[in-house]
């Protein structure tokens, strides 16, 4: 069948199209249901089956004959370690973890907050987790604590897993105690911190919490995989929420391991045996989908990767890593590869490498441009392939199918064909759909499927109000874009405040929060505005007091490290501008789509809903005085 009849199947008839691919698992207790409502409007898959992540990942893939395959090729340049975890080896570290938190009395359905490196221990207790059926939620390690804190908070952790540090090129970074400072700003406090002391900085221990991650497993009865229902819930997964609070999304058991182990196969082109390489962090969702889980139920080897693409040792890092496991696929941002490129603009240091095994490369989280695309491709010689997909989905909304005999052509500028089961259509502000060509807001109509995020912890109602309401009957992507004559799909940005900061999504509004705590500062908008080489950078701009005495560069200096200490040095944000006024609709709403307009030379319309046109060109000044543009580049365009 080709694309187009397969893709109209899965719409014609998703519940038939998905209870045929949940065949590929090994579950305990196959599902007598493909699909059902939620009461809150969405809908979960396969409800009554029964299965286990971590059984599906390591003792099913045994069970096939891959004892001795590696699982896990751990690569650390940071601390010069390598080990190839082999999955009989894996397993037995995960069952004896998962015995241990058992011990402390964890149990199904408790929840574990996990804030950890790029090592194999981080691997271990995810899976420990998925094995006896604890939720767990990774938070990524550049956060600062008071994220940490609000997290806690929100999935009240019986226990924390951490390590005693993380390492960001040669700077060691001490986690243990911005875990001791998110608990105690948390009103929650987990019963045990336990932490994987690195050698190269030993954290100091509270003797009536903290637990040593090795001596606290000795004499653990090994734990067997706990049978889950596919509605239980497996993780939650923080992201950014346009009022500074962050959402815990809720990916389901049974919806999840049918969506990644098509994925794995069908849409990355990976088959058992062979090597990924999914270039990320497991604190976010690739590292979830595709670190970890998808490539192990997949019987893939996967790299776990602690390291940069650049100055570990060199710009040639990534070349070393395929060469010297054969990869045969990857995924990455395309932040990474421009820092590469920066560092080695004529890719000198590939051709000291052996890159034959590589078939094609994956690239999204931010928009891939037409410079490095070129790029890479003359480089490498192999498909760039880029592909489109959130927190929320889980995996691919868009991609080239490369598990097919006929893919789908990349197509510069798209994010490819919607891949089967999702309905993917452009919306005007009605609600109405738009023609080919025609850009507007980027939708899915319902049912979504297998995979997709049906919940935001704790919060039904959330999940409604930020996805379900705009456009009834769709899931809001957030997106823009448009759809060309022959379905490719084109995202244009966002149409809220989330930015793509090398490649992570990061909410403005949660920056406004922090910069407005300023004393200082009156009012303020953040926007982001492009950087060659992390796609986005958020910019404040900053409306003092009256009577505010304060020097503009002190001031840029304090809320940088405001920011620094209260969202993380992820954010990447280093700039605030005075400006005199903010311009704001007649019924006081800042309008952020000109300032981004502005900022990024753009034409713009003056709205029709303006207070005062006359604080555009003040603005206009003051990014112009700040070296962001010129007054020749940035014009209206009415």
């Amino acid at each position: 069948m080709s694309y187009s009849q397969v893709y109209a199947a899965s719409l014609k008839d998703p519940a038939a199209y998905w209870a045929e691919q949940a065949q590929a698992l090994d579950w305990f207790k196959a599902p007598s249901t493909a699909l059902m409502a939620t009461e809150h409007g969405t809908y979960q898959w396969f409800s009554d089956g029964e299965l286990n992540l971590s059984y599906l990942a390591l003792d099913a893939q045994i069970a096939q004959g891959r004892a001795e395959q590696v699982a896990l090729y751990y690569d650390s340049p940071v601390t010069q370690t390598k080990e190839a975890i082999t999955y009989q080896e894996l397993l037995a570290r995960v069952e004896r973890f998962a015995g241990a938190l058992s011990g402390l009395g964890v149990e199904k359905g408790d929840t574990v907050v996990i804030y950890m490196p790029m090592i194999p221990e981080a691997a271990v207790a995810m899976l420990a987790c998925a094995r006896m059926g604890a939720v767990h939620s990774v938070v990524f390690g550049g956060f600062a604590a008071n994220e940490l804190a609000i997290r806690i908070d929100d999935a009240l952790p019986k226990v924390i897993l951490t390590a005693s540090c993380g390492i960001e090129f040669d700077k060691k970074i001490a986690y243990k105690p911005l875990v001791d400072k998110a608990i105690s700003l948390a009103a929650h406090k987990p019963k045990h911190t336990i932490v994987c002391q690195r050698p190269m900085l030993v954290a100091q221990m509270d003797a009536h919490r903290d637990l040593d991650w090795y001596a606290f497993q000795e004499g653990a009865v090994p734990a067997k995989a706990v049978p889950m229902k596919g509605s239980d819930p497996s993780y939650i997964l923080y992201t950014s929420g346009t009022t500074g609070q962050p959402k815990g999304i809720v990916r389901d058991v049974g919806g999840y391991a049918v969506a990644l182990k098509y994925a794995i196969h069908q849409v990355y082109g990976m088959r058992a045996g062979d090597v990924w390489w999914g270039a990320s962090d497991i604190g976010w969702v690739v590292g979830h989908s595709f670190i970890v889980y998808g490539p192990l139920m997949g019987g893939c080897s996967s790299i776990f990767y602690e390291g940069k693409p650049i100055r570990t040792p060199d710009a040639g890092a990534f070349w070393r890593l395929i060469s010297e496991y054969k990869v045969n696929s990857m995924f990455c941002a395309p932040t990474a590869y421009r820092a590469v490129r920066k560092e080695d603009p004529q890719g000198e240091l590939a051709k000291a490498y052996d890159l034959s095994s590589l078939k094609w490369i994956f690239v999204a989280g931010e928009k891939l441009d037409s410079s490095t695309y070129q790029w890479l491709s003359e480089l490498l010689s192999v498909p760039i392939l880029d592909h489109w997909w959130q927190t929320e989905s889980g995996w691919p909304m868009t991609a080239p199918m490369m598990g097919w005999e006929d893919p789908s052509l990349p197509r510069l500028g798209s994010t490819n064909k919607p891949i089967p089961g999702y309905d993917i259509q452009v919306l005007d502000a009605e609600g109405h759909e738009l023609p080919a060509n025609e850009a507007g807001h980027i939708c899915i109509k319902l049912p979504l499927p297998p995979g997709f995020a049906w919940s935001i912890w704790k919060n039904n109602e959330r999940f409604k109000t930020s996805y379900l309401t705009d456009f009834p009957g769709y899931y809001h992507t957030g997106d823009g874009g448009f759809k060309d004559d022959d379905g490719y799909v084109f995202i244009t940005g966002r149409t809220d405040d989330v930015i793509n900061v090398s490649g992570h999504r990061l909410s403005t509004g949660e920056m406004e929060e922090v910069v407005a705590a300023h004393a200082q500062v009156a009012e303020c908008a953040v926007i982001g505005v492009h950087d060659e080489l992390k796609g986005q950078v958020p910019v404040a701009l900053v409306v003092l007091k009256a009577g505010a005495d304060i020097e503009p560069q002190d001031l840029e200096a304090d809320v940088v490290n405001m920011i620094r200490d209260q969202v993380g040095a992820l954010a990447c944000f280093k700039r605030a501008i005075v400006v005199s006024r903010l311009p704001k609709t007649r019924s006081g709403k800042i309008l952020r789509a000109v300032l981004r307009k502005i900022a990024a030379s753009e034409q713009y319309a003056t709205p029709s809903t303006i207070d005062d046109a006359s604080i555009l060109p003040e603005v206009e000044e003051a990014l112009v005085a700040a070296g962001f543009i010129s007054l020749v580049e940035s014009s209206p365009s009415a």
